[in-house]
């Protein structure tokens, strides 16, 4: 669809003259040009790199993901993986050096996922038999002859639906018994007494047999380097639902399930599984190094730190205790005095270093750009993803000097057609005097942008942040004409932990100004025309949409995706039980904090902006009633709305031709607002 300003913007392109066609804007359909690069990993020798590759199959209306390699000294790349239609994620090079390990789901299981082997040299994989589950992560032992995996346990019903089943007939459905306190996951759907348990998988017989004792959800798991013992992260209280106190464990590796031994005690998160950092050992196997979670009322609005602990107990020791910032992905050094890892700061993510046995922090590598999944090479240096505003995640080698060598070139041949919109770095001051950061993207081609049409976009979470990763949502809004204006306001990670916990209980209350900042800050440097304004995000980002436009009249349209703002009526609809009750309370004890931060529902009369609601059908972490809800509020006092429903979706979409119309949608009710609100 073509923007209000879209015609303006060709004339500047095509006005450029050259016979080498100029670079095109970007578009909603560019979503689906992306290739999406995850997962690096070195082998053991250091002289190769396996990654993962998401693309996109427009005919099939998928995304598919396969595995590739580069050599580290960048001379050569290959395509491990290429069966159409299938998808391989999580390669993992056996400590041998001679195979590659993944998961896939490939086969006739359905939904489950199993492991899989190739020799590293080349050709087809192979399913390892005998795993009963499916399996979401794995590793493999030292000597190469035994892996852990962890695997949801089986599904009984499914199993005698499979069994029971005959050619051309519908499976019987079941009724869904429910008894636990959190009964809801996004994806997962409702939650039932299926656990994500550690098996050992011996490769020459093709057994396997549980590690633990015990009946709890368990996850990253590391094996000692010599062998015999494997660390990982629970939650073994009574009622794990109830708790944020997950613990660093370790178990020994044996013929049978072995009672594992809890080597933290923290009250709070213990290197939880949300962030997905594994807890690493030292090269000598005395220590494990892990993360920290903040005060247990914080919980995710605290700040994570790195601490080391004894592998056989004891106390920890907390080694950025000072930082102020969430660090996660420890890697050791060979010689076991540095630890590196990765540091959330503002708008960015470095890689930074400290002694094992306590002192300063510096930094490795830093700057306005974004490093993830590091990955060491034996040699020396790490494997990278690394993002800027300006290019999409690609692998680096990072050196031990800290100099950067990109190796993986998936997205070069998509860059060189498009328009990537300048993103500047702003800073202003909200209402009450705080500093706000965030950024300024205008379109492509502008010399000196000047009263453009403009979008605060705001960020989901809300304890997260916009960085200096590239983000295709920016760069869309910039190629059909807008200016876009995005804050990290209190809330946000990356400035500390009293920062992102000032809206803890007040959802609605500081971040509005602090957003609204950004918007003021656009209009005075006379990039913003103050007349033609709107306002949009998804999840948090649509809740404080909901709030702003509740609380500002000025903005042309607004589009809300996936939010809540009729928080007390969402109590028990979606997965963040837990959460809500430590924030809030309950609404019989505490209702003025649930109608606190529910006001633009109970007070939906001060809402005269047009709204498109947008939600997946399948959402369990916002669910779609909270779109109907104000759909049907807007709706009853005559404001212009739409509420579009995406069927099969959970909260992120997965469907490429939704994520197109999504945008292309989200695009067209700015146009057909853009002259001016309706009387």
């Amino acid at each position: 669809m073509r923007g209000f300003v879209a015609g303006a913007l060709a004339l500047i392109i095509l006005g450029a003259g050259s016979a080498k066609a100029a670079p095109r804007p970007i578009v909603p359909a560019d979503i689906n040009r992306l290739h999406e690069v995850t997962d690096p990993q070195v082998g053991p020798s250091g002289e190769w790199v396996a990654y993962s590759v998401r693309t996109t199959d427009i005919d099939a209306d998928k995304t598919v993901d396969h595995l590739w390699m580069t050599k580290w000294d960048g001379s050569a790349t290959v395509r491990l993986t290429s069966r159409k239609g299938e998808s391989e994620t999580h390669p993992r090079f056996s400590p041998d050096g001679k195979w590659i390990a993944f998961l896939s789901s490939r086969g006739d299981d359905g939904d489950d996922t199993q492991l899989w082997l190739m020799d590293r040299r080349g050709g087809e994989g192979e399913r390892l038999p005998g795993i009963k589950g499916s399996v979401d992560d794995f590793a493999w032992s030292p000597d190469a002859n035994k892996l852990v995996l962890v695997v949801t346990d089986p599904d009984p019903q499914a199993s005698a639906k499979k069994a029971g089943k005959k050619d051309g007939e519908d499976a019987k459905p079941h009724p869904i018994v429910i008894d636990r306190f959190q009964f809801k996951q996004d994806i997962d759907g409702y939650l039932g007494k299926r656990r994500k348990r550690l098996w050992i998988y011996d490769l020459a017989t093709h057994e396997m047999r549980r590690l633990t004792t015990g009946d709890f959800d368990e996850a990253l798991p590391a094996w000692s380097p010599d062998g015999t013992r494997i660390a990982f992260t629970s939650k073994r209280a009574p009622d794990p639902d109830r708790t944020y106190d997950s613990n660093l464990f370790v178990a020994s590796v044996g013929d049978t399930p072995a009672k594992p031994v809890a080597l933290t005690r923290f009250a709070g998160a213990d290197n939880d599984s949300g962030w997905g950092s594994y807890p690493a050992w030292s090269p000598d196997g005395s220590h494990i190094a892990y993360l920290q979670g903040g005060p247990v009322k914080l919980f995710s609005y605290g700040t994570r730190h790195l601490a080391i602990i004894s592998a056989g107990g004891g106390d920890p020791t907390i080694l950025t205790a000072s930082l102020d910032r969430n660090v996660h992905d420890p890697i050791w050094s060979r010689d076991g005095r540095n630890i590196r890892f990765i540091v959330e700061d503002d708008e960015a993510e470095r890689i930074a270093q400290v002694p094992a046995a306590g002192g300063a922090v510096r930094d490795i590598a830093s700057g306005w750009r974004v490093f993830s999944h590091p990955s060491a090479n034996p040699r020396g240096g790490m494997a990278v993803l690394l993002t800027t505003p300006a290019a999409p995640d690609e692998v680096y080698a990072l050196g031990a000097d800290g100099t950067l060598r990109q190796l993986s070139h998936q997205n070069d041949a998509w860059l060189r057609e498009v328009a990537v919109a300048p993103v500047k770095r702003t800073r202003m001051t909200s209402k009450d005097g705080t500093e706000v950061h965030g950024f300024i993207v205008t379109p492509p081609g502008i010399a000196k942008p000047a009263n453009l049409p403009t979008v605060l976009y705001n960020h989901g979470g809300p304890q997260s942040q916009f960085d200096a990763g590239f983000n295709i949502m920016w760069q869309i809004f910039a190629g059909h004409g807008f200016a876009v204006v995005s804050t990290n306001p209190r809330g946000s990670t990356g400035r500390g932990q009293d920062y992102a916990a000032a809206l803890y209980a007040d959802w609605g209350g500081p971040a509005v100004p602090d957003a609204l900042a950004g918007v003021d800050d656009a209009v005075a440097s006379g990039i913003a025309n103050p007349d033609r304004l709107f306002v949009g995000g998804w999840s948090y980002g649509a809740m404080l949409t909901e709030y702003i436009i509740a609380s500002d009249q000025r903005f042309r349209a607004a589009v809300a995706g996936a939010g809540i703002v009729n928080v007390l009526a969402g109590y028990g609809t979606d997965q963040y039980i837990r959460d809500y009750e430590m924030e809030l309370g309950t609404p019989w004890t505490n209702l003025d904090a649930w109608l606190k931060i529910s006001y633009p529902f109970y007070h939906n009369d001060r809402i005269v902006t047009p709204t498109l609601f947008m939600n997946g059908e399948k959402d369990f972490n916002v669910p779609l009633i909270n779109s109907e809800q104000m759909y049907q509020a807007l709706k009853s006092r005559d404001v212009p709305t739409e509420l579009v429903i995406y069927p099969g979706q959970f909260h992120g979409f997965r469907r490429p031709s939704f994520l197109k119309d999504r945008m292309e949608r989200w695009l067209a009710w700015y146009d057909r607002f853009a002259a001016g609100k309706p009387s």
